[in-house]
């Protein structure tokens, strides 16, 4: 059953800084225009200011649709689901601002020393309805890792810019991620603005090691070597025990 609630109640907060996923809707005002689902995903992504108000760190996709929208109407829903435990839907109804990155207001939010390699934005959403609903027909999943590709290839982008190297594209600009903000970033599907304080920043990145975030593949290998390992072991001392009850049952025989 549906309940409709006017912030975030203390309970709802602390199941919502358990997620590991969570989506963000928007759509323009246009009614030919593309409505947005974006999922979200990372460590300490989120974060839940007080009952009616949160923000979450955006990171640097092919597109920027959630931006433009926000730009032009502030509309903004926020989805969670439960894939362990009992089951669960929330979303967060509000409206969003847009804080680029190289601004005092993103700074505040995210200082150097904890931005996320290719961190473009702070979004801020302003809570005025909250819902919950059963979530009955939503599967259970098991969390495994964060996906570090992302991340490392921001890292390597924002090293480019960093040391200025000589790979450049047609344009004569660095293959950095600036460049790609200026690229794939300054508009949306139906042409919105995008970002437009981001690409003009100056001076260098926070520091990043690109080689500091394990490939997705090795950790979820790592995993599975884990399990082979767990099983074989599980085998071993199963065929052992096998062994040592035939042996107890054919002297038992004689």
């Amino acid at each position: 059953m549906v309940q409709f609630f006017d912030e975030i109640s203390p309970s709802l907060g602390r199941w919502i800084n358990e997620q590991q996923v969570f989506w963000i809707a928007t759509a323009p005002l246009g009614g030919s225009g593309h409505i947005n689902v974006s999922p979200k995903g990372g460590e300490g992504m989120f974060h839940i200011v007080n009952p009616r108000q949160v923000w979450y760190e955006d990171l640097t996709g092919s597109g920027v649709e959630t931006i433009s929208h926000l730009r032009e109407n502030g509309r903004i829903t926020v989805l969670f689901n439960a894939f362990e435990g009992p089951p669960r839907i929330a979303r967060l109804y509000g409206r969003g601002t847009v804080y680029e990155f190289g601004t005092p207001e993103y700074e505040a939010y995210v200082p150097a020393e904890s931005r996320k390699p290719g961190s473009r934005s702070v979004i801020l959403i302003d809570v005025h309805k909250v819902s919950t609903s059963c979530g009955y027909a939503v599967p259970f999943f098991d969390f495994k890792s964060h996906r570090t590709r992302l991340l490392t290839w921001a890292a390597k982008k924002e090293i480019n810019d960093n040391e200025d190297v000589k790979t450049r594209g047609e344009d004569g600009f660095v293959d950095g991620l600036r460049r790609y903000w200026t690229t794939k970033n300054a508009q949306s599907l139906d042409g919105l603005t995008g970002l437009t304080f981001a690409p003009s920043t100056k001076g260098k990145f926070p520091a990043q090691d690109a080689a500091g975030f394990k490939p997705d593949n090795e950790k979820i290998r790592n995993r599975s070597m884990d399990g082979v390992v767990l099983g074989g072991m599980n085998l071993l001392v199963g065929i052992g025990l096998g062994v040592v009850a035939t042996s107890v049952y054919m002297r038992m025989v004689r």
